[in-house]
């Protein structure tokens, strides 16, 4: 029965962490590859996954000495002994919200309830997330904005005229797969953890559950990919450009320098090992490139603009409140304090 709950709870986690969270960091990816066949992406997208669990597994940290699949995520959460049926809604609850396009954050929702007093810390460092990229993504659009932005709107890849490096296919794509390379190496060394957390202690994880969880994972990779992305992708196509591989090169690239600011701790603002949202990271870049695209290139920003990024934080905010209340209720039905939720 113990296995079972574990199998289970890691592969809805794995699926729902898959449909959420992957496709806000392989969504420029998807979009500005969408003329490829999707077995091509997923055997790149899925061969850094592979070898980064691997590296993971053999000894993260230590080098050969030492495994975690994790990479340091799960120190600060605490992982039940036995877990109970109880453990399987967080990943339920969110395979269902993510079915509507709702951009949930999957730390909130299922690392929370495994660990007492990690909530706070956890919302002050995505909070401190969402800002730092909205501010970051403003200020570099607001310069890049009319340097490229612009002429690439003007100068789409593939016209007619040779203009050079700028609109040259071959070195833009090789530019975003490594962008998005980058990228998706951070995010998987910070949101595995969201996954690993029901197979135990990841120093503690047998060769036969890795292997397991690798083909689960790559499957349901494969899955995502051969369906384009499924609802969340419909956030990253309504803003400006981003089915140019060039602007998704930078989108990514910039991503990917966020995510590394916060895993290591670069500012010193944060607990570095405990887990965030990349969530709101994602929703606050994209929310600070757009408007900083829209003052310098147009339309002004307006209503429709304001709902727009309101929307997207709004279904974010919405997916924190039904995890909050799911943790609660859980708390409540297992008989656990609940002020510990709160408490640093």
């Amino acid at each position: 029965m113990e296995l079972l709950i574990m199998t289970t709870g890691f592969a809805l986690a794995s699926y729902s962490v898959v449909g959420n969270d992957v496709i806000q960091t392989l969504g420029t990816f998807l979009t500005s590859n969408e003329k490829r066949p999707w077995w091509v992406l997923w055997l790149y997208a899925g061969g850094l996954l592979a070898t980064i669990l691997i590296i993971g597994y053999l000894g993260y940290g230590g080098f050969l000495g030492g495994n975690d699949v994790a990479f340091d995520r799960l120190d600060k959460i605490h992982i039940p002994e036995t877990l109970t049926w109880w453990y399987v809604l967080p990943p339920l609850v969110l395979l269902f919200i993510t079915r509507f396009g709702i951009p949930v954050s999957t730390t909130f929702l299922i690392l929370t309830f495994f660990s007492s007093g990690s909530l706070p810390g956890m919302l002050n460092k995505s909070l401190f997330g969402y800002a730092i990229a909205f501010v970051l993504a403003w200020l570099l659009y607001i310069w890049l904005s009319n340097l490229l932005e612009r002429y690439f709107v003007q100068h789409p890849i593939g016209g007619q005229e040779d203009r050079g490096i700028l609109t040259n296919g071959t070195f833009w794509t090789v530019a975003q797969w490594f962008s998005t390379g980058f990228l998706w190496s951070q995010w998987l060394t910070q949101d595995l953890a969201n996954i690993y957390v029901y197979l135990g202690p990841p120093e503690e994880l047998s060769p036969g559950m890795f292997l397991f969880s690798l083909v689960v994972i790559l499957g349901l990779l494969a899955f995502i990919f051969y369906q384009r992305g499924g609802a969340i992708q419909g956030i990253v196509r309504a803003k400006t450009n981003t089915a140019d591989i060039r602007s998704a090169t930078f989108i990514d690239l910039f991503y990917g320098v966020v995510l590394l600011i916060f895993k290591q701790n670069i500012l010193g603002l944060w607990e570095a090992k405990l887990p965030m949202s990349t969530t709101w990271v994602f929703l606050g870049l994209l929310a600070g490139r757009e408007l900083a695209i829209r003052m310098r290139l147009g339309p002004k920003p307006d209503k429709d603009l304001a709902t727009m990024l309101f929307s997207d934080l709004g279904k974010a905010a919405l997916g924190l409140i039904v995890s909050v209340i799911l943790v609660i209720v859980l708390y409540a039905a297992e008989g656990r304090d609940l002020t510990q939720l709160f408490t640093f």
